[in-house]
């Protein structure tokens, strides 16, 4: 067969090098895009901080604050305040800033090398990043390595991923057109990593990986395996008696591989990054109330970062191979800032949307979370649900009800009998209310529960029941008795 051109026509989508830094500009956090613009200030000497004592437009009703000195714990501003009065404004506590675009920045020193001691604490390695620092050592492709690093991203603080695979390639989309299946291949790998068992999908996963990982000669595995494959769920009503009975096991054997199971740890990121201590995050956003509207900004400021002029005007006088050079830093640097711009006005443009859609929620809190999904939001503010996906990972915005991540604002939904729908979160917060104000002699069961959720026009089933109480690590009604 002889060879011949041929000509045809086509479309496909190609990601320039702009377009991937501004995606991946969006998708980092605070802290993240403060290294990241250090590391490009470090390395292109057409960019600089902005030394110049500028006065920024102050959002209306906000007062003019300083910079942030140090990240908000977590912990303390998780935990629930008193709700304001419906005629008082809320406004940010004096130690934040706000601007039109860019990031909460930390300031400070007196250290050796001009990081503030509590600034330390923030970048204490974490569960993701240790998984990431694995991930790096692992010889994969490039592509494998873009996914075990969305996978990573995915995982909760406990070890456990709770997103579906289909998910995930939703998020690698339109960089990487993977397959659940290989999606499912990158996973194995970080199942491998250390703590042992994270990436479980699963309680039942997440022992069989501690499990598999021993020795052939541990006493007592194949049989733990046995019991983590079956009956694991029933132990609790069955006993060891039981379970030796059901497994038609000696008795010896049943407690040696019970004293194996219960060696293992069912909540392996617990292991890393300390989930005791304080968790310090720097909040992207703030949001307050001002004369009864709520509005939205941006914490802090990369406003201060700017072109050197002092560089620009040599390209005039340079050499040829020196101005070409020049000229190509100073178009990176261009670029830099014009997505650093962009991602404060989508970011702001969500939130904002946000604030639209979840004022309940700011106002009175879980219980009137109402559904909100990616694909609504993007649809109102005129994106990709791709793009909403990458502006709210990672971020977090403080409220009057603490610093929360983004992700709160979104929920799934139940249909009521009124013919409108409940978000899963508010009707997780029911549940809660209900099993706290119950009997402690006479705890309400699944099933009572749901009778009582529809009696208040939430039609639940016992299983969905079930299920949120699970998620909330409530145990069951027989487990929940209390004689005194």
């Amino acid at each position: 067969m002889k060879p011949r051109l041929q000509t045809s026509l086509g479309q496909q989508l190609v990601l320039t090098p702009q377009l991937r830094q501004a995606l991946h500009l969006l998708q980092l956090s605070s802290l993240e895009l403060e290294a990241e613009i250090t590391t490009a200030i470090e390395s292109n000497p057409l960019l600089d901080w902005d030394e110049t004592e500028s006065v920024a437009e102050t959002p209306e009703g906000m007062p003019e604050i300083p910079a942030p000195e140090a990240p908000v714990p977590a912990s303390e501003e998780a935990a629930d305040t008193p709700r304001e009065s419906d005629e008082a404004d809320w406004e940010p506590p004096d130690s934040w800033s706000t601007t039109g675009s860019g990031s909460g920045t930390g300031s400070g020193g007196g250290d050796e090398d001009g990081l503030d001691p509590m600034d330390r604490l923030v970048h204490t390695d974490s569960l993701h990043d240790h998984l990431s620092w694995q991930l790096r050592l692992t010889r994969l492709s490039a592509r494998d390595m873009q996914i075990g690093a969305t996978l990573i991203d995915a995982i909760e603080d406990d070890g456990y991923l709770r997103e579906p695979l289909e998910e995930i390639a939703q998020a690698l989309r339109p960089e990487i057109e993977a397959s659940p299946a290989e999606i499912l291949a990158v996973l194995r790998q970080i199942q491998r990593f250390d703590p042992l068992g994270v990436g479980a999908r699963d309680l039942r996963e997440c022992l069989t990986l501690q499990i598999e990982a021993l020795s052939d000669d541990t006493p007592g595995k194949a049989l733990a395996l046995r019991i983590v494959s079956g009956p694991l769920e029933r132990l609790p009503k069955i006993g060891a008696d039981g379970l030796a009975h059901e497994l038609s096991a000696p008795a010896d054997e049943v407690a040696v591989a019970l004293h194996l199971v219960r060696s293992l740890d069912p909540r392996p990121g617990s292991q890393v990054g300390g989930m005791s201590a304080d968790t310090y995050i720097t909040p992207d956003c703030v949001i307050w109330r001002h004369q009864g509207i709520w509005r939205a900004a941006l914490a802090g400021s990369h406003t201060r970062l700017t072109i050197h002029r002092g560089y620009e005007s040599m390209i005039q006088r340079a050499s040829s191979s020196d101005a070409s050079y020049l000229r190509g830093r100073l178009q990176e640097a261009r670029w830099l800032l014009k997505h650093l711009e962009a991602r404060g006005d989508t970011l702001l443009k969500v939130v904002r949307c946000l604030i639209r859609q979840q004022s309940g929620y700011l106002e009175f809190g879980e219980q009137a979370l109402r559904p909100l999904t990616l694909r609504e939001v993007a649809a109102e503010v005129g994106l990709h649900e791709s793009t909403v996906s990458r502006a709210i990972a990672r971020k977090y915005a403080m409220t009057p009800r603490g610093t929360l991540p983004l992700r709160s604002f979104f929920a799934s939904g139940v249909g009521s009998d009124e013919g409108g729908e409940t978000s899963s979160t508010a009707i997780q917060s029911m549940i809660k209310r209900l099993i706290e104000a119950e009997n402690p002699r006479k705890p309400l069961s699944d099933a009572k529960l749901a009778d009582t959720l529809k009696a208040s026009g939430v039609p639940v089933a016992r299983r969905t029941v079930a299920k949120y109480r699970e998620a909330m690590n409530i145990p069951a009604s027989h487990e929940r008795v209390r004689m005194a």
